[in-house]
């Protein structure tokens, strides 16, 4: 038992030196939209829930946010990632809760994405190396520019000996999401965007498509009643 606090407490220690964020993330106008369209969406209009069960999983969706397997290896920061089943704690003012510790959360992320904005970021080698090691599920390089090749979405799932395969839809079963490229406005600018969609390929709505699309309904509502002369204001 003794021994289980000391090491205990010299984690706490080693934890507490490690840097969790460094304060200068360099990136695009392009990539810090992406980024926030592949997050936001899941937090406003999707619930994951167990298959046997119905009952709601709990997830987190971040971007730039280290992922540390090891206090003593340097962590990897994809740009987008899901880990399902996790719950954040409620004191964000300790180290150990400040980015995402395997060992506090008992798993790896299970989809990580890459956001390509040139040639040097080792998204198809060093970093995808990288994830297929620490044992992430699903690996995806989109690259809005073709800067790597001419393929713009590429999906990768873990194989045997850590290594990845890639898939040929971009669909991920066990999760209930898939992705596709989706051409439209987001945030005022007009663009070929990454989106997560549901199995049957319907868009996973941001918070604004959310609200205007219950907007539409309840107008469209308030007309077929005033059809029927009645005044949807006295209801």
């Amino acid at each position: 038992m003794a021994q289980d606090t000391v090491i205990d407490y010299d984690l706490k220690e080693i934890v507490a030196n490690l840097i969790t964020e460094d304060d200068e993330p360099v990136d695009n106008l392009f990539s810090e939209k992406q980024q926030r369209l592949l997050t936001e969406p899941l937090y406003s209009s999707w619930q994951p829930v167990y298959e046997e069960t119905g009952e709601p999983r709990s997830f987190i969706a971040s971007s730039n946010v280290g992922i540390f397997t090891s206090v003593y290896r340097p962590p990897i920061v994809p740009d987008v990632f899901i880990s399902l089943d996790v719950e954040l704690q409620k004191d964000w003012t300790m180290k150990e809760h400040r980015a995402y510790f395997v060992w506090e959360f008992g798993k790896v992320p299970d989809v990580v994405v890459e956001i390509v904005s040139n040639t040097k970021g080792g998204e198809i080698s060093q970093k995808k190396n990288r994830y297929a090691e620490i044992d992430v599920t699903y690996y995806v390089v989109f690259d809005p520019f073709l800067a790597l090749s001419n393929e713009k979405l590429r999906v990768f799932e873990r194989g045997f000996g850590k290594r990845y395969r890639q898939r040929e839809g971009f669909d991920f079963p066990e999760i209930g999401l898939s992705l596709r490229l989706w051409k439209g406005v987001f945030e005022e600018w007009e663009d070929e965007w990454l989106r997560w969609c549901d199995l049957q390929g319907n868009l996973i709505l941001t918070g604004n498509e959310r609200a205007e699309k219950e907007s539409q309904r309840a107008a469209l509502l308030a007309e077929k009643l005033r059809e029927l002369d009645v005044d949807p204001n006295k209801l």
